[in-house]
């Protein structure tokens, strides 16, 4: 979503489709979820209780479960949120076609707008990049897994005194 990387692809690659990586749309609306439970935190004491809420429902055990309804119960606007927050993580998960996939992102955005403010004007400017995501179900996540193993490298090369010797060391 980073504002000079489309125009770039385009010029390079001017047929291509550009997919908005599921991941960093996520973490918006999670963002958001998480901004909300520290507005609410000294209320309703949500210490410690980030990630029950920020974690995919399918992934809490039972006792998370237990929890997380607790922490629910204890205020109406927090539990819409998560509510919201699993209905988009549904939408990419149950919709395999780009025109469903669009018609229920705009749904999500109109019910959404009052809690997720950040994320629906986030989501509305990348709607049809998002919503390519349906079209080939690409994902950048093996390029930012080797991204992440480079970094590293790329830091003690700090010193390197040619590209030949870098390019070495990140292909052994």
């Amino acid at each position: 979503m980073w504002g000079g990387f489309p125009s770039v692809i385009k010029e390079v690659f001017p047929n291509a489709k550009i997919v908005t990586d599921r991941f960093h749309v996520m973490k918006a609306v999670n963002n958001n979820l998480d901004k909300l439970r520290k507005q609410l935190k000294s209320r309703i004491k949500t210490k410690g209780e980030k990630w029950l809420l920020l974690k995919n429902k399918k992934d809490l055990g039972n006792e998370e479960l237990k929890q997380l309804e607790i922490l629910l119960k204890k205020s109406n606007r927090l539990r819409r949120a998560y509510e919201f927050k699993e209905d988009f993580r549904e939408i990419y998960e149950q919709t395999q076609d780009y025109d469903v996939g669009k018609d229920k992102f705009k749904n999500w955005l109109h019910e959404a707008q009052t809690i997720y403010d950040d994320a629906v004007k986030t989501i509305r400017n990348h709607l049809d990049t998002i919503c390519n995501y349906f079209l080939s179900r690409t994902s950048n996540g093996v390029m930012e897994g080797i991204n992440n193993r480079l970094k590293p490298i790329k830091r003690q090369a700090y010193g390197f005194m040619n590209f030949d010797n870098m390019r070495r060391r990140f292909l052994s």
